[in-house]
């Protein structure tokens, strides 16, 4: 049996035209959602999943972005049906995983998404060396300047302070500051 399942982003778009191309390919049952794709936990999906059973029936979707935003939630959550044993089939792409040539095509669209990734982290490397052979460094500045570190160091070596009341003087979070101080307190006193 083929289960559909529909979605739109927001509470003003319509439902219409996927529901009625799901019905028209033979959907006996169709799950509707009103959620953003980045959503992971969505109940209607989740309801459509535990409706379909295993080996016999596969779930329906007018177009693949309606089941994921991105391509790696997208392979995680063919990669969840095929443990499940639930086949999928994609109208507008004419993607259907329970025959060999969709899962083809599928693992076709996963090897180029994995290619993509390692490209960019490719590029990425490559532009922080070019920065960093440039004299220029990644990150935000520092939150706390040599002055400031001196004031706080001052205020560390007085026990009666603690180091949340230096914090909250310097304008920082305490994480800043044993960022600065490694062992917090005891590093500034033991100088």
């Amino acid at each position: 049996m083929l289960i559909g399942y529909a979605r739109v982003s927001t509470q003003e778009q319509n439902l219409d035209l996927q529901t009625i191309a799901l019905k028209e390919a033979g959907c006996k049952k169709i799950f509707t959602e009103k959620a953003s794709g980045a959503q992971r936990d969505r109940p209607e999906l989740i309801a459509a999943m535990n409706y379909v059973r295993p080996g016999e029936d596969v779930l329906v979707v007018w177009k693949l972005d309606r089941l994921a935003r991105s391509l790696k939630q997208l392979i995680e959550t063919v990669e969840k049906f095929e443990t499940q044993n639930i086949g999928l089939l994609s109208l507008t792409e004419s993607i259907n995983t329970t025959t060999s040539g969709g899962r083809l095509i599928f693992h076709i669209f996963a090897s180029l998404a994995e290619f993509e990734r390692s490209i960019i982290r490719e590029r990425t490397t490559a532009g922080l060396r070019a920065a960093k052979q440039n004299g220029r460094i990644g990150g935000r500045p520092s939150s706390l300047k040599e002055k400031d570190l001196a004031v706080a160091k001052t205020l560390l070596q007085d026990p009666s302070i603690t180091v949340e009341e230096v914090a909250k003087r310097m304008q920082v979070a305490p994480s800043t500051l044993y960022r600065y101080f490694h062992g917090g307190r005891s590093s500034v006193v033991s100088e």
